[in-house]
């Protein structure tokens, strides 16, 4: 009997949990049964995105110009009622990192596609402290960039004296005797700088629009000081100033400018596009009477190309991108930057991740210039994951970078003549500045994209190798 009653009772007590349990999966399957109502799909099966979606996230990513970079980054999409996934009605963008290599970045991005009828607002700002910014020269290949340290101490006798130099520390014994990298102080100058662009794109007819906007620099550059040892040349930015090359090197230079342009745009998606054309040609003018330290005039065009081989999965896709300054006496400070209109900010240089891969920082810099970008991409794998629609791609790729006009390089004041034919020849013609590589993506409801590439240059003037982690795709 006793046996027979504990018997009941552990029946019982099994029974009540399962009771329960049984209530709270059948609420569960209701409430999901709900959810998956009020979820819709497209035609291709993915989650239509709605209101407002948040990705914060830490900034941890790499640049082979810059070093480690470390922080956190807010995008918030407003999808509205989902008429417009994957291309969200408004996206916010906000960005607090800084780089081991030296350089910290604030960035507040809006852009928005219904603030006006049948135009988009776009506007773009930062402000960046980049204390060991690269400074390769003007023109290319002629200017001669030494990278390595055999060929550095060979070329270079008493380059660099050392803080402890006074304890029989020789330069070369200093850097491994040859087996590191020489001294990069050389190519190292500083520079401050607050941008800010806002520009509006609107419809002329199917895939026609126009552009116009305004832009503000504030830019300030300064000596760079390495630690630990002292460069007997100085640097390459100091010699450039000696020699008259800079024409404007006060501690404030302002760029206050009007844009104007003409883009086609059949592109199937905005940041993950598999098909269709986007073509931009701009005209940018900052004279001195808009608030301008020089005067400045540029024109732009840039033309990309997404070719469907297997749709969504398998896409050719280059880019083919020239800039040229108009007048004798272009601000040397305008010519790292490549301009963009939209809700791209203008690049910092040609030369690294959002421009030629592999390429070091400003390598490649003259009054007219081009560069080209060929990839082909191979979405593998697609799936949904805790209600998003979440993607794999890899890329192989090939850019190249090219000067077709030069800046003056002539040294005017005539002095250091011996350092001007070290580092400096006209007589050369600047080549193609290449690269190749390949990249990993991760994609996330077709706007949040995270890469990983490697690229290495063809010719070891342009750098070695260099790998990146960072958001989107090139282009």
């Amino acid at each position: 009997m006793k046996r027979t009653l504990i018997t009941a009772f552990a029946a019982m007590m099994l029974c009540i949990p399962t009771f329960a349990e049984t209530a709270d999966t059948d609420a569960a399957e209701k409430e999901t049964k709900k959810e998956k109502k009020n979820v819709k799909y497209n035609e291709k099966g993915e989650i239509i995105k709605t209101g407002l979606n948040f990705g914060p996230l830490p900034v941890v990513a790499f640049d082979a110009d810059r070093g480690f970079q470390y922080g956190a980054l807010l995008n918030i999409y407003n999808f509205g009622d989902g008429s417009t996934y994957p291309n969200p009605k408004s996206w916010w963008y906000i960005e607090a990192s800084a780089y081991t290599g030296g350089t910290w970045n604030l960035y507040l991005n809006y852009d928005n596609m219904e603030v006006f009828r049948n135009t988009r607002l776009s506007i773009c700002t930062n402000y960046s402290n980049e204390s060991a910014l690269d400074f390769y020269g003007f023109n290319g290949y002629q200017s001669i960039y030494t990278y390595g340290l055999d060929d550095f101490f060979a070329n270079n006798t008493d380059e660099f004296t050392f803080d402890d130099s006074k304890k029989g520390v020789k330069a070369a014994e200093k850097f491994d005797n040859g087996k590191g990298k020489a001294p990069n102080g050389f190519y190292r100058y500083s520079r401050q700088s607050f941008r800010a662009k806002a520009d509006l794109t609107g419809k002329i007819a199917k895939n026609f629009y126009w552009e116009a906007g305004y832009t503000f620099y504030w830019l300030n550059h300064k000596e760079f000081t390495p630690k630990g040892y002292v460069p007997a040349d100085g640097s390459l930015y100091q010699l450039y100033k000696e020699w008259g090359i800079l024409n404007d090197t006060g501690a404030n230079q302002f760029v206050s400018a009007l844009k104007a342009g003409l883009m086609y745009d059949s592109r199937n998606i905005q940041n993950n596009p598999t098909k269709g054309i986007w073509a931009e040609a701009h005209v940018i003018a900052a004279p001195k009477w808009l608030g301008s330290s020089m005067d400045s005039y540029k024109v732009s065009a840039t033309f990309r190309h997404y070719v469907p081989i297997v749709q969504d999965k398998l896409t050719f896709a280059y880019r083919l991108a020239y800039q040229g300054f108009l007048g004798k006496n272009t601000p040397w400070y305008l010519l790292p930057f490549y301009s963009n209109m939209g809700y791209t900010r203008d690049y910092d240089a040609i030369g690294g991740y959002r421009t030629t891969r592999g390429l070091m920082l400003d390598r490649v810099q003259g009054l007219h210039t081009g560069f080209y970008n060929i990839e082909l991409r191979y979405r593998f794998i697609d799936f949904k994951l805790w209600n998003q629609n979440i993607a794999f791609a890899v890329s192989g790729f090939t850019d190249g970078a090219h000067v077709f006009k030069g800046y003056d390089l002539t040294n005017k004041t005539g002095a250091k003549p011996e350092l001007y034919k070290k580092y400096i020849d006209t007589s050369i013609k600047d080549g193609l500045h290449g690269s190749a590589g390949a990249g990993l993506r991760f994609i996330m409801n077709q706007n949040f994209i995270v890469a990983f590439e490697y690229a290495r240059c063809f010719n070891r003037q342009d750098g070695k190798g260099a790998f990146y982690i960072n958001t989107g795709f090139l282009f």
